[in-house]
């Protein structure tokens, strides 16, 4: 995480940044903020102007997948001259400055780089960025993001506006995990190894709701929100599964049989829904802990529209098995915020892995 991976340019780390926290580690004060804010350091007339415009397209792009519109950051800018001790132990940081502005707020950021650094980075245009954990507070991530002038620093960051999304994301994934399964109940991943040959690490709250063959089901309700992850899989047959249409119609056909909607209403079922325009259904090619995988996020609803929420899932390919698993988590909160429940969601999928043939066959 500390390096970002870019697409156009080869991130060069600048030596001489001035953060003392790793000296005195021991000594410095837990990150504070809470999850998904960031805090972006910089003059006020760059903030209003062309870099200013390009961080907050960056940083407040709306959130893919969920029901309403959120942002995938909430960013506060604070002028380097009211910086405080308080605000700089914030768990996210950003530093903005470009060499050729002389305002009263870039001369003070200035001062966070070596005389070295600030001459190499006026002497090649592609150095934009240097990231430190650390710098002011434990468990926090800082990003330094620095040009010879606002209109190609605005570019750096239009250019690599996902890879700079990407660092803060895996940040917070990352803080996330080392809160999220402790205690972790071990009988619930003894059962995914024993029974479906795969591993999960669930937290505490999750319970066991379903387990048949080739199917397994888990789940978390209370008065905020109604959790869910669902593991499923069957033989390979065909590299079209991959193709959106049929990962849709996959979904659906597990949905219909496996998973029941509104409790009043005992005919309903899940469906994905397909027909809101500002929700569409994406999905995305990643490799999955070295396996091929698509990635897919949208939003379900019953089929009597009663209930509805955001979903995230991964369609794996374990060539070993010639199987592909399908795995999904899904919330239930209307009216809520819900960022932060899929980040969760995102996060326990991440621990899901393959462990050889089951004992159960697959339907």
């Amino acid at each position: 995480m500390k390096n970002i991976s870019l697409i156009t340019l080869i991130i060069l780390i600048i030596a001489g940044c001035s953060g003392t926290g790793k000296k005195n580690k021991g000594l410095l004060p837990d990150a504070s903020g809470g999850a998904g804010e960031i805090i972006i350091v910089m003059d006020s007339a760059q903030w209003n102007g062309e870099v200013g415009d390009a961080i907050k397209t960056t940083f407040k792009q709306d959130v893919p997948g969920l029901p309403r519109e959120e942002q995938m950051f909430k960013i506060n800018h604070v002028d380097p001259r009211k910086l405080t001790s308080f605000l700089k132990s914030v768990r996210n940081l950003v530093f903005v400055m470009t060499t050729d502005d002389n305002s009263a707020g870039s001369k003070i950021l200035r001062n966070y780089f070596t005389k070295s650094s600030l001459d190499r980075i006026n002497k090649d245009e592609n150095l934009f960025i240097h990231t430190a954990d650390d710098e002011y507070a434990k468990g926090q991530e800082v990003m330094y993001l620095f040009g010879q002038s606002s209109e190609l620093l605005a570019q750096h960051i239009r250019e690599n506006k996902n890879s700079l999304q990407k660092f803060f994301n895996q940040a917070e994934k990352e803080r996330l995990s080392k809160t999220l399964f402790a205690n972790s109940p071990k009988g619930l991943t003894e059962l995914l190894e024993k029974d479906h040959g795969c591993t999960m690490t669930l937290p505490f709250a999750y319970k066991l709701a379903v387990n048949e063959d080739g199917f397994v089901w888990f789940r978390q309700m209370n008065a905020e929100n109604d959790k869910n992850i669902f593991i499923t899989y069957r033989p390979y047959t065909s590299e079209s599964i991959f193709q959106k249409d049929q990962l849709i119609q996959l979904r659906d056909s597990i949905a219909k049989k496996q998973l029941f909607g509104d409790p009043d209403e005992p005919n309903s079922h899940l469906i994905t829904e397909t027909n809101v325009s500002q929700v569409p259904v994406e999905v995305e090619h990643q490799t999955f802990k070295g396996k091929y995988s698509m990635q897919m996020k949208g939003i379900w609803r019953t089929n009597n529209v009663t209930m509805g929420g955001p979903f995230i899932s991964y369609t794996i390919l374990d060539e070993e098995q010639n199987r592909i698993y399908y795995i999904e988590g899904f919330v239930y909160s209307p009216g809520k915020n819900q960022r932060e429940y899929m980040r969760e969601m995102d996060v326990i999928l991440s621990t899901f892995d393959t462990k050889g043939s089951p004992q159960a066959s697959a339907k």
